[in-house]
Order: C-alpha cells, then structure tokens, then sequence
C-alpha cells in the first residue's frame, strides 16, 4: 500500500438541492412503514422506489409504491415539511408555497412476482447490482478520515444555524477536506473548502469565513490546522441564491458523499427513496455491518466486502473480502464465515438489522456510515455487536 499521500472527499449539507430530494425521497418510505400497518399492510409488504426532482419553487415526486391507497395529501405534507424543518423560507423556494406534484403509482406486477415469497420461493432480491462495504481504523467510527470530517463541519454548521447562533448562514452548503496520511496514517488537513450559502447580501468571502471557521476547527482534530493548511471560504464570492432555486435537484445523486467519499467502490446505486428490499440499500448496509465488525474484531486494519445479487434470487451470488494487506486472518475463510454470521438473503438483511421501519429521512444527509446507532432502530448497522462472535471463529 502507499504510505505518503493526500485523499480528499467533500460532503453537501442538507440544503444542497439533491440532497432536500434524497430527504424527501426518504419521508415518502417513512411514511409508507409508519402508515402501513394502519391500513392492514405487513411492513414486509411495503414497497417504494421514490424519485424526487426539485427546483424553483417546485417539487415533482414520482416513483412506485405498494401500500396504503389515498394517502396524495400525506405525501405532500411530508414534503413540505421536510422543506420546512431543512429551512427554505425564500422567495425561489419556499415550503409553503412551492407547487408539490405527487406522480407515484403502483409497483409493476412483474417486479413484484421476482420479490414476493410465495409457496416455497423465498423473497428475492429486487434488483441486480453490486454493494460494496467498507470499514478502517483511521477515525472512531471506522470511517475514512476525509468524508468523516468533511461531514462533521457541515453538521456543526447546521446545528449553529438551527440553534440560532448562525443566523446568517443559509441552507445550501457544501466542504470538502484534503488529507496528508503519512505511512498510511492520516495526520493533518492541507486544504479546507467550505462554500455555504449566506442570507446576508453584503456578507465577503472573509465575513463568510469569521462565522465558519470555529465550526471548522472544532470539527478537525486539534493539530490537523496549521500553517500548512490553505483555506477556500466561499471562493467565487457571493452565494444567496441556494438550494432547488439556484440549482436543480435529484434524488441519487450524490452516492459517494452517501458512502466513503471515494475511499472505497460504489456499486453504483442510490440509497434513498427505497424500501429495504432494494439490496441497492439494504446489502450495501449489511456489506458496512459486517465491514466494520471485521476491523471492529481487529481482524484487519482495513476491509472492503462486495455482495452481488440477481434480480428475483435470494441468496446472493457472490461474498468477496479484501484486506487490503492488513488481515490477521485469511479472506477466503471470513468469505465462508460471514454469511454465516447474518444471512445475505433480503429478509435476512431485513430481519438482522431491523430496517422495516420508518427510520430512512435521518440518513438523507451527513452520509449513511459512520453515524451513531440509535435506540430506535435507527443505523442499527454500524453496530458493532458481531465483532465478539467473529474473534471466536479465529
């Protein structure tokens, strides 16, 4: 492995316009498992692949669902309340005014005859596709240094302008953190992008950087600022005009801030707006489960795992670990073992972690690894419960 070298991921915050979609993708989910089981739908039963577009003063929600019949006006209402609680109150978008179009319809019966179970076929997976996992030791919460950090700013600034002790910043905002890792080990920060929208007109780029700049430094370990870090506050100037009003917004498109910020492959499809029989999201969580316990159990300093899957078949078609070089253990084996930990079939995934829940509209931004578990459910697959279990395999 190379030793000396700079990496560097960015992040978006929750006002970026993809991201106000892949949030509003996500409520749709939430609401189809929380309304569900009201109108005699199994949360199994549930199916959603919703596809948000926002721009100036619009939102179009399209997509496939299976659930509750009639529930148009809920739609929107968790729409303008995602806008809401993100904080667009601006002429060119506004969560009161803006025109919500809601275009979702049934789930295609062909689609649904490959998932179902039915007599003896287990639920099969809902599409085809490669998940890639991922876990290393260089932050507490085995993340990758650089998308970990590029995510903490944008949260730190978030809760400054919701408390109200950053009243001037906007929604729309964007970091990005360059590394320097010396024999492998990231050490400083070199260079520092953080480009936000501000409410203030007659705010400069360096008026910008007073308010962020505390924000940032609490967000980087203590000596990763130092006379060698160069920093771009706002470099193109002025930036009011944020969010679906200066750019177009789409569900999906920001899947490497989703996951490990180019630190490790992407399968290449979206999370948000699908229920967990989409092993588009769903194996990608428990490929990250099993990734992390792996470093967890100090089998290895690093770990990538890769599933694939066939549209309509339960068991996937393939289990791959690599270890970069870092393994205590021999990869073949945990290729053998880990299936046997969890199963990797759909329900099994669902099942283990628990993700037929309305626990999706909390992932949309800030990256769906690297956080916390919750007491609900809630990213229950950066537990790290397996780690005991799989030091006893070896």
């Amino acid at each position: 492995m190379r030793g000396n070298y700079l990496f560097t991921s960015e992040s978006v915050s929750e006002g970026h316009p993809d991201k106000v979609c892949d949030r509003i993708s996500d409520e749709v989910v939430d609401l189809y498992f929380r309304e569900g089981p009201k109108h005699g739908f199994a949360p199994k039963d549930i199916r959603v692949a919703c596809e948000t577009l926002c721009t100036t003063n619009r939102v179009v929600i399209a997509g496939e669902t299976r659930g509750p019949k009639g529930i148009d006006s809920a739609i929107e209402e968790v729409a303008r309340g995602a806008i809401r609680d993100i904080g667009y109150e601006q002429d060119g978008f506004h969560w009161k005014t803006a025109g919500v179009e809601v275009l979702l319809h049934a789930q295609s019966p062909h689609i649904a005859q490959g998932v179902d179970a039915s007599g003896n076929k287990d639920e099969g997976a809902g599409d085809q596709g490669i998940m890639f996992g991922y876990a290393c030791r260089e932050t507490p919460a085995l993340m990758p240094a650089p998308i970990y950090y590029s995510h903490h700013i944008l949260k730190l600034m978030a809760e400054a302008r919701h408390s109200g002790r950053a009243p001037k910043l906007g929604p729309d905002a964007k970091s990005q953190v360059t590394v320097r890792y010396e024999d492998g080990r990231p050490v400083e920060a070199t260079q520092i992008v953080v480009s936000t929208q501000h409410l203030d007109e007659a705010m400069t780029s360096e008026d910008v950087r007073q308010v962020i700049e505390p924000y940032v430094r609490e967000a980087l370990p203590g000596d990763w600022i130092n006379g060698h870090t160069s920093w771009h506050v706002n470099p193109t100037g002025a930036f009011v005009v944020g969010g679906p009003d200066g750019d177009c917004g789409l569900t999906g498109r920001k899947i490497i801030v989703d996951t490990y910020g180019g630190a490790a492959p992407h399968g290449g499809g979206a999370f948000s707006g699908k229920d967990p029989t989409k092993v588009d999201r769903s194996a990608a969580y428990a490929a990250r489960y099993l990734a992390k316990n792996v470093v967890a159990a100090a089998l290895a300093d690093r770990c990538t795992i890769q599933i694939s899957y066939a549209i309509g078949v339960s068991d996937p078609l393939s289990v791959y670990v690599n270890l970069h070089g870092t393994g205590q253990v021999d990869e073949a084996k945990l290729e053998a073992v880990l299936p046997e930990m969890m199963s990797l079939k759909p329900r099994g995934i669902r099942e283990h972690l628990k993700l037929d829940q309305p626990i999706y509209a909390r992932t949309a931004a800030y990256g769906h690894f690297g956080r916390a578990p919750e007491s609900d459910g809630g990213f229950s697959w950066e537990k790290t419960d397996l780690a005991d279990a799989l030091k006893r395999c070896f």
